[in-house]
């Protein structure tokens, strides 16, 4: 039977008997035992400092281990967790190592990215840009940078911006290019860029535009508005709108904004301002504010446009609507819109009011013999002239052809003066009008036919009261002409039947 080959404890068990045996059977002499007694304590004292020794050594060598293992997890949880991705490309372009940032910008599993190519999560508009950067930056011994349009796994874009470090490593033939790379989302600050960019393009655009702090101090200015107000930006930089102000508002009206700018965060609407000329001009303007992140007004922007000639167009398209063009008069839809306001106010105060209805004699042979353009002229004296007959409450306006009409208000409450004050002007008309006319052409001589009706109390409509005062034009042509008559409701019936025969002249 094969013997069983001792194990190394029994060898050593062995091995110690032996040396026990061997120094029991040495003689020593009392000397030789003293001098071993103080070899053995010295050599016993420096194996217990050596152990000492030896256990301070592990101590601080586990010391060590602990801060080597805590900076080990430092550095991985920076690696790993840095808001950059890192990662390391071999010289084919391949991903060796990635971070979890790194793959979380991909968009996938960091062992599914391990020998993937880079280039393809890279955007198609930008791998021609990428492949000569990574050629020329295997080739240099710096840094170098580059911003690319990247696409995740998924399909989805962002910005980044990539710092490339190359790295050579010696092998047996001939050395190994890799590339550090770390690669940080731009995505926010490139729309941030962009917005920025939109905002400067509204900022000067064909409005104008300022900024003020919360107390209303202007902070910026576009060119827009230095053209309209004729004010550099440094002139006005840390000052009020107050600056602006025409004079034309009161305190209400300025009350009235800045409780709509408190109460809705805006304002709209049309107010005169002042150039730096002194000029004042309309403008139309809107007020917002602008609230922080803890809902308190932070800025102010008003923008605003000139409107003096739309105010112009919207002038004169109301003067075309309600003025004769000829001689700027009220025409028929202005007359008609007055004598509609005259007679309410009658009714309510008891005033008594007058209609002059003027028609010019023998106007037709003028126009017939030298021309519309001499008749136009003669018109347009003619309603100079009743202007100045007239007082500045009264209206003057013009009917059509060579008709006018003169409307008289608040004369006196009494029927007989206030025909009599009616007559007074009449009369005076028919003077003036019957003065001669420097026309291009010639002199003219022209005399004029009244017709006058009084309105008081709601006795009657506008319209009338225009039949009427015309009526009574007609009994002043049947008359002899250059004479004024009033209206005779007795008469009426006779005088309109024969006005269809009377000539147009």
């Amino acid at each position: 039977m094969k013997k069983k080959k001792p194990d190394s404890w029994e060898i050593d068990r062995r091995l110690r008997e032996r040396a026990e045996a061997k120094l029991a059977s040495i003689e020593l002499t009392n000397g030789d035992r003293y001098h071993l007694m103080q070899y053995t304590d010295k050599r016993l004292h420096e194996l217990q400092v050596h152990q000492i020794e030896l256990e301070m050594q592990n101590e601080e060598l586990r010391r060590l281990q602990l801060e080597l293992e805590e900076a080990r997890d430092q550095y991985i949880n920076l690696y790993e967790f840095a808001p950059i991705g890192y990662l390391t490309i071999t010289e084919e372009g391949l991903i060796d190592a990635i971070n979890l940032t790194g793959a979380s910008l991909l968009g996938l599993d960091r062992r599914k990215l391990i020998r993937r190519r880079l280039s393809s999560f890279i955007a198609p508009e930008d791998r021609n840009r990428w492949d000569c950067h990574f050629l020329h930056s295997k080739q240099k011994n710096s840094k170098q940078s580059i911003e690319l349009n990247m696409r995740r796994f998924d399909g989805t874009v962002f910005y980044a911006y990539l710092d490339c470090l190359p790295m050579k490593t010696k092998n047996e033939s001939m050395p190994i290019i890799t590339l550090r790379i770390t690669m940080t989302d731009i995505t926010q600050i490139k729309v941030a860029e962009q917005q920025l960019r939109i905002a400067a393009a509204v900022f000067e655009s064909q409005e104008g535009i300022f900024v003020t702090d919360n107390k209303c101090v202007i902070l910026r200015v576009n060119q827009t508005f230095t053209k309209i107000t004729d004010y550099a930006a440094e002139e006005v930089i840390g000052k009020t709108p107050r600056l602006f102000q025409s004079g034309r508002h009161d305190a209400y009206f300025y009350q009235t904004m800045w409780d709509s700018i408190n109460r809705e965060g805006l304002w709209k609407g049309e107010i005169w301002n002042r150039r730096k000329n002194g000029e004042i001009y309309p403008i139309r303007l809107t007020i917002t504010a602008v609230r922080d992140q803890n809902d308190l007004v932070s800025h102010y922007v008003a923008t605003f446009d000139d409107i003096t000639l739309n105010r112009l167009a919207s002038d004169e398209i109301e003067r075309l609507a309600f003025y004769d063009p000829l001689t700027d008069l009220p025409n028929r839809r202005q007359l008609l819109t007055q004598l509609n306001q005259a007679l309410a106010a009658s009714g309510r105060h008891d005033n008594i009011g007058a209609i002059l209805f003027i028609d010019l004699d023998n106007f037709k042979i003028l126009n017939d013999t030298h021309g519309h353009h001499q008749g136009d002229l003669l018109l347009q004296q003619v309603g100079k002239r009743l202007l100045t007959c007239t007082r500045e409450d009264d209206t003057v306006a013009r009917l059509g052809g060579d008709e006018f009409v003169v409307m008289l208000e608040n004369l006196s409450i009494n029927i007989e003066e206030a025909i009599t004050e009616a007559r007074t002007v009449g009369a005076k008309i028919l003077v003036a009008l019957n003065q001669p006319y420097s026309l291009d052409a010639c002199e003219h001589g022209c005399s004029a036919s009244i017709g006058v009706v009084l309105f008081y109390n709601h006795q009657s409509t506008v319209d009338e009261l225009l039949k009427q005062a015309d009526v009574a034009m007609y009994q002043a042509k049947t008359a002899g002409r250059n004479t004024l008559c009033f209206f005779d409701s007795n008469l009426q019936t006779e005088v309109v039947a024969p006005r269809a025969t009377l000539p147009d002249y």
